[in-house]
């Protein structure tokens, strides 16, 4: 196969051979088995929106080919290597069913590894229905909820799979995404995601093909307690309802995701190595999304073959202080992703279609130890907690979510239309200048009023809720170069752990500790 990088496309083009041939200067009829392999939107001149595109195709004569035209690459191929284990004994407990444990325990079930998935949550099916009872009727399942459940806290947000990490594993990830039932186009989307609805079907499927695989599944399963011995694990305590239940792992890997305070407790108290780490916090914006496609787009806002419009946004405040957007979510709705009892957070959730009415992002100012309560390595738990506790108050004290009006927030002359934000169970008019400390709303403000010159009319027309406190996690593990914290046998991986961000670092992350892991093992079996 040969490759062509960088290929304008017209929005209605659909021969992509006639295409090659233009660029080549080659007859249509010797361009064969033409796959898109990358689409990006280039929208920087509206009059003039049109895709960039990367092609893979077969021709006779390669090489000949190859060295006439600088601009084609011969494709090489190289597949996900993994080294396959012939026997072994040791049993390896993998806590924590998000990208990062569920990747993990993937690809050691597939190696032939003995392997057990531990989630405190419950399977996707129950737990959707848990998530939509609070959605009706305000009752919060505390460990089946949206942070907290199968496919971790990714399974109901946008299902975004970008990601700046530069990795060969990103193939294989999107390949066993698509493989388990989610839409081919991820395989060449500039911007893939996959949507909460195929989601809650592709970590089914990824489950079932562990089981499958030789490996266990254990819902509604909390770790309550680790035990060591010279600084090396040798006990694990597993809680299924009313029961306890003692594990001896050989290795565990902690897969914990960001919101499982009382287990970051647990972990430190048992002498793990954890230090507080920088995070974000601030508040959810809705747009209509036909105002963002009208920015974005021009005069191809309503183009079929355009899907709905994005954005990305930094500013730096006059205060010094960054202020960004996250985790938009085009097409999308404002959820309220509760965990604890007396706290409301808010995230942004789209479907595979993006056809919701409205568009969301998160308007983000960077937190840190200096802003703390203190220096202990947990304080940025206690810095969330206060301001879920704040919004859970102003939202009336029964998880409806607290919401204002963009305006009213800045204090500037009220817009001509009104957002309509549909977060349930509920919404209460609040004032959201009083989750915040004076210094993180002036950035807050200056931030969006900064943003308003990069998207005109961004800060008026638009709806804010809160609290957005879970952006990442609130401390980082330490680790050494095998992925092993300063307990020997366990493993701190992910999003929880401090070392990734978004559902494909996470699953990457995942994948490594699977390998230190086989090859450790794979050692052992030859030796």
């Amino acid at each position: 196969m040969i490759r062509i990088n960088n290929v304008n496309v017209s929005l209605d083009t659909k021969d992509y051979r006639q295409v090659i041939s233009q660029q080549l200067n080659i007859s249509k009829n010797k361009i064969k088995d033409v796959k898109l392999v990358k689409q990006a939107v280039d929208a920087r001149r509206k009059n003039k929106v049109h895709f960039v595109c990367s092609f893979e195709f077969n021709i006779d004569n390669e090489d000949i080919i190859i060295k006439k035209y600088p601009k084609l690459n011969l494709v090489k191929v190289k597949p996900y290597y993994y080294p396959v284990l012939k026997s072994n004994d040791e049993h390896i407990i993998v806590v924590g069913s998000g990208p990062a444990g569920l990747f993990c325990a993937y690809n050691l079930a597939r190696a032939n590894q003995k392997v057990t998935l531990v989630e405190r949550g419950s399977e996707v099916d129950k737990r959707k229905e848990d998530i939509d009872n609070f959605f009706k009727t305000g009752k919060l399942f505390l460990n089946s909820n949206v942070q907290f459940g199968e496919g971790g806290a990714g399974t109901f947000s946008d299902g975004k799979l970008t990601t700046g990490v530069k990795d060969k594993r990103k193939q294989f990830i999107l390949e066993t995404f698509v493989a388990h039932g989610a839409n081919k186009d991820i395989l060449y989307l500039n911007k893939p995601h996959v949507g909460t609805d195929y989601l809650i079907n592709v970590v089914k499927n990824m489950r079932q093909e562990i089981i499958k695989n030789g490996g266990e599944v254990l819902f509604d399963s909390q770790l309550i307690d680790i035990e060591t011995q010279n600084q090396k694990l040798t006990n694990i305590k597993i809680k299924q309802g009313d029961q306890i239940i003692t594990m001896k792992p050989d290795k565990l890997v902690l897969a914990i995701g960001h919101s499982a305070r009382d287990t970051y407790e647990m972990l430190y108290q048992r002498g793990l190595r954890i230090e507080p780490k920088a995070f974000a916090v601030g508040l959810r914006i809705e747009h209509l999304q036909s105002f963002i496609n009208e920015h974005q787009y021009g005069r191809y806002a309503n183009h079929p073959k355009l899907k709905a419009a994005d954005y990305k946004l930094a500013v730096k405040t006059s205060s010094g202080r960054g202020v960004y957007t996250f985790c938009m979510c085009p097409g999308g709705k404002v959820i309220n992703s509760s965990s604890e009892s007396g706290g409301v957070v808010v995230n942004g959730m789209s479907n595979q279609a993006r056809d919701d009415v409205n568009a969301n992002s998160a308007i983000l100012v960077t937190v840190g130890p200096e802003d703390f309560e203190n220096a202990h390595p947990l304080s940025g738990i206690k810095y969330q907690q206060d301001l879920e506790h704040k919004a859970f108050m102003l939202g009336g004290g029964n998880y409806h979510v607290p919401v204002m009006k963009i305006e009213d927030y800045l204090e500037t002359e009220p817009g001509n239309e009104m957002v309509k934000c549909s977060v349930l169970p509920g919404v209460k008019n609040a004032d959201l200048n009083e989750l915040f400390s004076k210094e993180i709303n002036t950035a807050l403000k200056e931030g969006l009023i900064l943003m308003d010159q990069k998207i005109s009319g961004f800060a008026s027309n638009a709806m804010l809720s809160g609290v957005e406190s879970r952006s990442s996690a609130p401390v980082k593990f330490y680790r050494d170069e095998s992925y092993q914290s300063n307990i020997k046998g366990i493993y701190p991986i992910g999003e929880g752990a401090g070392y990734a961000g978004g559902i494909m670092s996470s699953a990457i992350d995942g994948l490594k500790c699977s390998e230190f892991i086989l090859e450790g093992e794979n050692k052992k079996c030859q030796s």
